[in-house]
């Protein structure tokens, strides 16, 4: 898809129905299907936010952002996200927590960015985090500078995401589950499962 065509959809994106939890469990492991909103609020999880960014490339292809997270010791080492993280006293709101955790991931500044629809919370169980993540837009390729939080930029052609060959299922062993199988997106050659996979599924329905 050309970025003035995507341009023209994003025109009416606010105006349409979030598909929701229906949406986000078509790409959710299946462990994560029996935390309903009861059990969710009980567990009094942190709130953060995540920004699915947009931009056009040198051939006006429209591409979005995901990174590839650092190896440390920690949960979610070296898992493929979005830009993003936990809300900041300073913040005010979630959809500033996730322009701040752009820029300092990534390098893009505020002025350069447009939000343009905020999508279904999502619970992460295994850090026990509620995140809200927002759709938004920059008119140019950016220039990435990115900090000690990411390993690597992957930058995803849209007509990627809308191809449903794009959905496998593979095996994931990881510190909280072994040889499970779940549902993902592969794009860039990446395995993209999980809570982005999750925010990924709503999008693609805002999209087709």
């Amino acid at each position: 898809m050309n970025f003035s065509e995507f341009i023209k959809k994003t025109q009416i994106i606010d105006t349409l129905e979030l598909g929701g939890l229906n949406a986000q469990f078509k790409l959710a492991p299946e462990f994560r299907l029996s935390y309903d909103k009861d059990k969710i609020t009980a567990k009094n999880p942190k709130k953060a936010a995540v920004l699915a960014l947009f931009y056009p490339d040198e051939n006006n292809n429209t591409r979005f952002l995901l990174t590839k997270r650092a190896t440390y010791k920690g949960t979610h080492s070296a898992q493929i996200s979005f830009p993003g993280g936990k809300i900041n006293i300073n913040d005010i709101g979630l959809e500033q927590t996730a322009i701040r955790e752009t820029f300092e991931e990534v390098g893009i500044e505020k002025k350069d960015i447009k939000i343009i629809k905020e999508l279904t919370d999502v619970y992460i169980p295994p850090s026990n985090f509620l995140a809200t993540p927002f759709i938004g837009i920059t008119l140019k390729k950016p220039i990435f500078k990115t900090n000690h939080e990411v390993e690597t930029i992957i930058e995803v052609l849209l007509n990627d995401l809308l191809n449903d060959t794009s959905i496998k299922m593979v095996e994931m062993t990881t510190s909280y589950m072994n040889k499970t199988h779940v549902p993902c997106f592969k794009l860039n050659d990446y395995i993209v499962w999980g809570a982005t996979a999750m925010i990924l599924a709503e999008i693609k329905e805002l999209l087709i």
